[in-house]
């Protein structure tokens, strides 16, 4: 149940700025959405502070005096200001509904163009359930808060800055008795700046490993029950639960304790400027506050007490921050996550990139590789080849064996560019691949796995993966070429049959010919077989290698063999040993020579016979 990867720790005592910066511009690359938030929002600021001075103007010339004179003016106008409010306030919540919904989409395109950007290797250490939980809960988390967080943000001050002109100007003693609270509320924000930006980090890393752990539970369903370890997962699971709701609800009493505190030293500010304030409109002077009057006194205790609600907001504004630091952090290192095989900007301007190629200048492939003295380790002091080289001819067929560890897969992971060498070349046709572009390469490739992979949709679809314009035609003559067709045919909707996610309505046999087939409709130079009859019936893989021998014809071929019987026609055998080529030759010239492959391919021999006699016995058994 554990991840393959531990979450990258973060460990900034304070909020990043710079990542909030980073983020807040992709508000800022709409600027007319934003230039119209700003200016409703400065619009409906100006009216909330405008609604006291009212109150005041109401109650010096109509209630203290006991006259109505001027009052249906006076409601006209209310009324007009009213009207203001509520249209400025309709447009800063539906744009930046707008706004947050643009935001998600633009960081989730990003994520995933980089995705499609980043070398197998990311995706060789890194757990979906990580990358899952980044691009669903944090970037909606970021989206709706930088959206909102903006909003707030400028209203906040807008209102605070333009209450603090008016109150010193109705009265600047009184007014320095409700911003001398201002100063302490920050130093409260800072104390609890640390504390709650960890847990809440720790929060987000485990809401990770929750979320990898429900992939992985849920991919894994079928082995779980054949092994029997549904309570070992629940009890797994249910840890990193429990340490989930323990991390929150230290989180919650931190914020919990944060906001009685800002608004308690609200309330005080307030109170200190009604006692002040009521003394010197009741006394009609002191020798702090002066002469005031009760409509004076009135709209400034309305400041004081709602000038504290935006900073009380802000101070929340704040605390979010906090608790978002940690997806910010985790998104923008997403973001920041640089391939570790990447093309050179020159051949990036003749060839194009993923995205983008330019297939006009692409050379033609004929398919010879060469290694040239390669090593290559996947950590540092740990070379899993060493000095190895190797020429393959335009169309040779080449058959890798060894042991698990032997350094196979590495091989052919090299040639697709996957990795790339850590010493020494690799030339494709005479040049170093380096030369060209990582999709030139890649498109003139192959390659079909051990446990293929097919896509949500048809049949029909998944064929034409790797050929999105080609006709039913050309996808049937595919299918048919890989001995596909029948099974195909057979299907409720043949062609248009679903497959399921990930092809979980279909054999393991029927997805490798699927897979085949796709290969095949791309029409590849380079094929790579990588265990790809391993775990199949004989019957399917009989259909496979008929399957092959059309494939292969032609084409440059690697095919990692497990099952030895499967490589005898291959045209070179190559017997890997700790990264490097022990044996080299024909089938019939290696078990001649009788050495570690004869071992191994006697062996197997004697396995699959005795595993053949015991299945037959078993037939005639149950016959009788």
């Amino acid at each position: 149940m554990s991840s393959r990867i531990e979450e990258q720790d973060f460990t900034a005592e304070r909020v990043d700025l710079s990542i909030w910066k980073r983020l807040y511009a992709y508000a800022l690359r709409n600027r007319g959405l934003v230039a119209v938030i700003l200016l409703s929002l400065v619009v409906v600021s100006l009216v909330d502070v405008a609604y006291p001075l009212l109150s005041r103007y109401a109650i010096d010339t109509f209630i203290t005096p006991k006259t109505t004179d001027g009052l249906g003016r006076f409601a006209a106008v209310y009324a007009a200001f009213v009207a203001v409010q509520g249209v400025g306030t309709f447009v800063f919540i539906s744009r930046s509904g707008k706004m947050e919904m643009t935001i998600a989409y633009t960081i989730r395109q990003e994520a995933f163009e980089k995705l499609q950007n980043l070398s197998f290797s990311f995706y060789d250490r890194t757990a979906v359930g990580y990358l899952m939980a980044r691009m669903i809960s944090d970037v909606g988390r970021l989206s709706e808060m930088v959206a909102w967080s903006l909003v707030d943000v400028l209203y906040a001050l807008f209102y605070v800055a333009s209450s603090i002109v008016t109150i010193f100007s109705l009265n600047w003693r009184l007014a320095l008795v409700v911003v001398a609270v201002i100063p302490p509320l920050a130093g409260v924000s800072v104390f609890f700046q640390k504390r709650i930006l960890f847990y809440q980090r720790q929060a987000r890393k485990q809401n990770s490993r929750i979320t990898g752990a429900f992939n992985e539970g849920i991919m894994g369903a079928m082995t779980t029950k054949t092994l029997v370890r549904e309570e070992q997962n629940a009890r797994e699971f249910n840890e990193l639960t429990g340490d989930m709701r323990r991390i929150s609800i230290r989180a919650s009493l931190l914020s919990a304790s944060f906001f009685p505190l800002v608004i308690s030293m609200g309330a005080i500010g307030t109170g200190f400027a009604l006692m002040l304030g009521s003394a010197g409109a009741l006394q009609g002077q002191t020798a702090f506050v002066g002469a005031i009057t009760v409509g004076t006194l009135v709209s400034f205790v309305s400041y004081a007490t709602q000038m504290f609600d935006p900073i009380q907001q802000l101070a929340g504004i704040f605390a979010e921050l906090q608790d978002a630091q940690a997806s910010a952090e985790r998104v923008i290192a997403l973001l920041d996550t640089a391939p570790e095989v990447v093309d050179s900007p020159e051949i990036v301007q003749k060839y194009g990139d993923i995205l983008h190629p330019r297939r006009e200048n692409w050379e033609p492939i004929r398919g010879e590789v060469t290694f040239d003295h390669v090593s290559f380790s996947y950590k540092e002091g740990e070379p899993v080849l060493q000095d190895f080289t190797l020429d393959v001819r335009a169309g040779e067929n080449i058959a890798l064996v060894g042991e698990t560890g032997a350094g196979k897969s590495t091989i052919v992971n090299l040639v697709c560019r996957f990795y790339e060498p850590t010493a020494g070349r690799i030339l494709i046709d005479g040049v170093d691949y380096r030369q060209r572009s990582q999709l030139w390469l890649q498109s003139n490739l192959g390659y079909v796995l051990q446990s293929p992979h097919l896509f949500s949709g048809t049949i029909a679809d998944n064929i034409r993966f790797g050929r999105p314009d080609a006709t039913d035609e050309e996808v049937r003559a595919a299918a048919a070429l890989v001995h596909a067709d029948a099974f195909i045919r057979r299907q409720d909707k043949g062609y248009d049959a679903e497959v399921g996610e990930g092809g979980a309505r279909l054999s393991t046999g029927q997805k490798q010919l699927i897979s085949f087939a796709r290969v095949m409709l791309a029409d590849p130079r380079i094929f790579v077989l990588d265990e790809a009859t391993s775990s199949i019936d004989t019957e399917t893989e009989q259909l496979i290698q008929q399957a092959i021998t059309h494939v292969l014809h032609g084409r440059t071929s690697f095919i990692v063999a497990h099952r030895l019987s499967t490589i005898r026609h291959a045209d070179r055998i190559l017997v890997i040993r700790g990264g490097r080529v022990v044996e080299a030759g024909t089938h019939e010239a290696l078990m001649a020579a009788r050495g570690y492959y004869y071992d191994l391919y006697t062996h197997q021999f004697r396995e699959e016979a005795m595993q053949g006699a015991l299945q037959r016995a078993a037939r005639e058994d149950a016959a009788d």
